[in-house]
């Protein structure tokens, strides 16, 4: 099936008013936020407990991806598509995209093909500025910090050298990740080292996304740690008194926004922090807020499921008292003949010997989701190079793990290719018991939970900590911060802390380099490998590619 030049025309032709939108899920018109004509914010005032308890919530996750992507959002989109073809009411509750990627590697993250949540352009762009709100919200804090220390009058006596909040960009812009600040004394403030973060990394997004309501917000705003005193005391947001300005700058980005999928059905978009760097999944309340409105939500976890799945198994449905009543790991062949050695070039060619090997990574996937009590669907995310027998073969291997294995034909025939799935999705739920269970108890130390991550899903022998790391853990011991979830930093190019280790690894160790912490979000950060909170572009960026006519037709944003 070809595509038109341009799939944003075709979008267009078919968006239905957003208010059209709402009415198939009960939301009153009067009650939108309205951006025009196809997106709007939700009041929290939609969100019912009640109703909750009988949705069923659906996660999709991944394996270790090549580096554009498995297609998670694509699947989520399609699942929720093929879900409303059988007669459910779903909604597709998923992440905001960051410029950063969207100009980066993806050059957009709409999902694809005839499976994308509209209108796409927007949605991938500056949508209804909830980005900006949280980087404003960021650096207004770092704003005070700076005024602070250069207050005669009001100086909280903070050290400089121990402050660990940055500021942060939407960006991909590797400059920015160590810079000074203050050059030349005052009247420009105090000369000191810092950096910036991108935007998805930032506390104020993950406090965004755990947040239970308005006031919990400020509240975890509040509880922001900036750095110490001279005299080692510490300092957090609400000592500066920033925690009434940021919830101002953050009062309509909290509320979730409603859009469309290319097949006219409703789709929650809200919060998007990564899941290598962050934990990776939309907010609590956009989840919520599907609960409340349909029986089924379809939702994602970022990059593979040892990441943003783990992490929304261990921080969300923490924080948020959620559990997954499905779960769908998603794979392509082209993943899996990466894992098994193929070279870039060698991705897009039919190859059953590097299956053999490729399939371990799926395996080890396969096996963590029922470490947490779940009967996982493997979704074989279609291309056009996919072989019969590659795909025969990855299907048997399912079987034989008691695991059944759906051809997703998303991309080329929307929820019509999705049927399948999500009659085993709906049938799952329906036969198996959810045993669902975290994999540590949060209330234990933090390096059994470091371990249990690392052994049982990772599948690493032992963890090792720098000489540094063991420092700022003693720092995390004594400022009481330790019964939070853990929130790794990794690569998710591999189950390891080495992103060349492909496949399933056996036999490694990884190590954690240095830890940091988010004490408004609640949860420790151990930073293992060389993982960088501020990303930079490719050789070529996706940018290079993109353009806008005359007539305001942009093209190569996709």
């Amino acid at each position: 099936m070809s595509f038109p030049k341009d799939i944003e025309i075709a979008q267009n032709a078919n968006m239905l008013h957003i208010r059209d939108i709402a009415k198939k899920i009960e939301i009153n018109q009067e009650d939108l936020e309205y951006y025009g004509k196809y997106k709007a914010k939700i009041p929290l005032s939609y969100i019912n407990e009640e109703k909750i308890k009988q949705s069923k919530l659906i996660l999709v996750t991944a394996i270790n991806p090549t580096p554009a992507g498995e297609g998670k959002t694509t699947v989520s989109v399609g699942l929720n598509d093929g879900l409303n073809k059988i007669g459910k009411k779903s909604i597709v509750v998923i992440r905001e995209p960051s410029l950063g990627p969207v100009f980066g590697i993806k050059g957009g993250a709409a999902g694809g093909g005839y499976a994308q949540v509209i209108p796409m352009v927007d949605i991938n762009l500056h949508f209804t500025g909830d980005f900006s709100a949280i980087e404003k919200a960021n650096n207004l804090l770092s704003a005070l910090i700076d005024n602070n220390l250069q207050n005669k009058h009001h100086n909280l006596n903070i050290d400089p050298k121990t402050i660990v909040w940055k500021r942060v960009m939407d960006m991909n812009d590797r400059s920015l990740r160590s810079i000074i600040i203050g050059v030349g004394g005052s009247p420009n403030g105090v000369m000191r080292e810092e950096g910036f973060n991108i935007t998805p990394a930032s506390e104020v997004m993950a406090i965004l996304c755990l947040s239970k309501d308005f006031e919990d917000l400020k509240i975890r705003l509040g509880n922001i740690f900036v750095g110490f005193t001279h005299d080692k005391k510490p300092i957090f947001a609400r000592d500066l008194k920033a925690e009434g300005a940021m919830a101002i700058l953050l009062r309509d980005a909290i509320k979730p926004n409603l859009v469309q999928t290319l097949e006219n059905n409703p789709a929650i978009i809200h919060g998007g922090p990564f899941a290598n760097i962050a934990q990776g999944t939309n907010t609590i309340l956009a989840t919520k807020m599907g609960m409340s409105l349909a029986d089924f939500v379809v939702t994602e976890a970022g990059f593979g499921a040892d990441l943003g799945a783990e992490k929304f198994m261990h921080i969300k449905c923490h924080y948020g008292k959620l559990k997954p009543d499905a779960y769908v790991i998603v794979a392509t062949v082209r993943a899996l003949r990466y894992h098994g050695g193929a070279k870039k070039g060698e991705y897009e060619n039919p190859g059953i010997h590097f299956l053999e090997k490729g399939i371990e990574n799926l395996k080890k996937h396969i096996e963590n989701a029922f470490k947490f009590g779940l009967k996982p669907i493997v979704a074989i995310n279609h291309f056009a190079t996919d072989s019969e027998a590659e795909i025969s073969f990855i299907k048997e291997t399912c079987a034989s793990l008691g695991v059944r294995a759906v051809v997703a034909d998303e991309f080329t025939q929307g929820g019509n290719g999705m049927i399948e799935l999500a009659e085993a999705v709906v049938n799952g739920i329906e036969i198996y018991p959810n045993h669902f269970q975290p994999l540590y108890n949060v209330l234990d130390t933090v390096e059994n939970k470091i371990r249990k991550i690392a052994t049982e899903v990772y599948g690493a022998t032992d963890v090792v900590y720098s000489v540094k790391a063991k420092n700022q853990l003693k720092n995390i011991y004594e400022l009481g911060f330790d019964k939070w979830p853990i929130c790794m930093a990794k690569t998710q190019k591999s189950l390891s802390d080495v992103e060349t280790k492909i496949g399933r690894p056996i036999d490694f160790k990884v190590t954690v380099r240095e830890f940091e912490f988010a004490a408004g979000a609640g949860f420790i950060i151990p930073i293992l490998g060389d993982m960088m909170r501020m990303p930079g572009l490719p050789s070529v960026p996706a940018a290079e590619a993109m353009s806008i006519d005359k007539n305001g037709v942009i093209t190569g944003l996709s």
